[in-house]
């Protein structure tokens, strides 16, 4: 995607997905390095959700635009709104527990 576009292209892939969970970290973050494969796990899960993993490093009008003020960060959209953020101290556990409960009511 071109640097000009990726806010654009976020936003559609928020708009024409019912479950987008956004990923933004950073290439110099060991943690963000080791969260990202246990958050892929979980979502294993939850096949409905769209995993979009975004690196400030590339992007970093993201961050901004996104209100990410510290990395790594996760943020799920529901139906084009946004319904969990974590962010830096990131509970595999707890995020899962948060996803299942919206995910239970959608799909029961």
């Amino acid at each position: 995607m071109k640097k000009t576009g990726v806010i654009e292209g976020i936003k559609n892939l928020i708009q024409d997905n019912k479950l987008v969970l956004l990923y933004i970290s950073s290439t110099q973050c060991s943690v963000c390095h080791a969260l990202l494969p246990k958050i892929k796990f979980i979502l294993k899960k939850y096949p409905e959700i769209k995993l979009k993993a975004i690196s400030i490093d590339d992007y970093t009008e993201v961050a901004g635009e996104f209100s990410v003020f510290t990395i790594p960060a996760v943020i799920l959209y529901i139906n084009g709104k946004e319904y969990i953020r974590k962010a830096r101290f990131i509970s595999i556990e707890e995020l899962d527990r948060s996803i299942g409960r919206y995910y239970e009511i959608m799909f029961g």
